[in-house]
């Protein structure tokens, strides 16, 4: 595996054992869709959370910045997808980032750029 994709994937296992913690419950991770990949698709509480997992370890950008709007819109596109092909689309649905980097984690609910 690519050095960026195992960084990837270690980040995502991060959010989701952090996720897990705070009581959510992971129902996949890195789903495909014709509109794009979600890194995680959790329940919190009867809510349908789309996770985007974002990490960085230099000094020239936050994890944070690196959802541009663009990139937000198509994972919204992906999460519609998804929530339709699975029967999800009744629940109510957020999409959340979990942000990662030398300072922690920090987890945004409800993130919109």
């Amino acid at each position: 595996m690519p050095r960026v994709r195992r960084l990837g994937a270690e980040a995502e296992d991060q959010a989701a054992d952090f996720l897990l913690g705070l009581g959510y419950t992971v129902l996949t991770r890195r789903a495909r869709t014709s509109r794009g990949e979600l890194d995680l698709v959790c329940l919190d509480g009867e809510t349908l959370v789309f996770v985007e997992v974002k990490s960085r370890s230099g000094r020239w950008e936050t994890p944070e910045e690196a959802l541009t709007a663009v990139k937000h819109e198509r994972l919204m596109s992906a999460a519609s997808e998804f929530a339709d092909a699975n029967g999800l689309n009744q629940r109510d649905q957020r999409f959340d980032l979990v942000a990662i980097d030398p300072s922690g984690v920090r987890h945004w609910k409800s993130f919109t750029g």
